[in-house]
């Protein structure tokens, strides 16, 4: 039973941190783009936000309670990812968009099940594979978000040395222009109609 648990959290946490997560992991990137180790509690909050959002969509659908057709959540994810690189670039604060990073964390969470439904096939037990995938995830994802912050926080720091050559804003203005273009391709490349 632990082994397989295991078997599940691994697979996880591998989808984030391989590429095979790519779109989630460039959510993540604009979302905390700007954030440092000072501004913990405002992102804190918009990845439990996220969390939760994906976490209920994700046991929701495999249980089969909920069904959304995976080529529209493949082609709304990277809509996730364009308005929120928008709302970095316009400067909408985090704070505003709590709601909202909740509703684009039940889009991803309905993309996770497709992964997590196909990986399972007839599993009798559907407790213990989402358990651990789901666990899994958000080890990965919690990882990801302390590097990002960590080179935000670097950033930020040497911001004086480079007499305002190269700053936080600038970087994090940088990170949503390269997430919406990358988005904007998926989008394009996915779309369901």
């Amino acid at each position: 039973m632990i082994q397989e648990f295991l078997f599940w959290l691994k697979l996880g946490l591998t989808h984030i941190l391989d590429w095979q997560g790519y779109d989630h992991m460039l959510f993540l990137l604009v979302l905390s783009a700007g954030f440092t180790f000072k501004e913990w509690k405002p992102i804190l909050i918009l990845i439990t936000a996220f969390t939760l959002g994906h976490c209920s969509t994700l046991v929701l659908s495999t249980f089969n309670w909920i069904k959304i057709s995976s080529t529209w959540i493949e082609f709304l994810i990277p809509v996730t990812i364009m308005i929120t690189a928008i709302f970095q670039i316009l400067g909408i604060k985090k704070q505003q968009t709590y709601g909202l990073v909740f509703f684009f964390g039940l889009i991803h969470g309905l993309g996770f099940s497709t992964l997590l439904k196909a990986m399972m096939g007839q599993e009798e037990s559907i407790l213990l594979p989402l358990s651990g995938f789901n666990i899994g995830i958000e080890l990965g994802q919690m990882m990801w978000v302390l590097l990002l912050i960590s080179i935000n926080f670097a950033i930020k720091e040497r911001e004086l040395k480079l007499n305002g050559r190269f700053t936080l804003d600038q970087f994090a203005s940088t990170n949503a222009y390269l997430g919406i273009a990358i988005a904007l391709y998926l989008a394009v490349s996915r779309l369901p109609f």
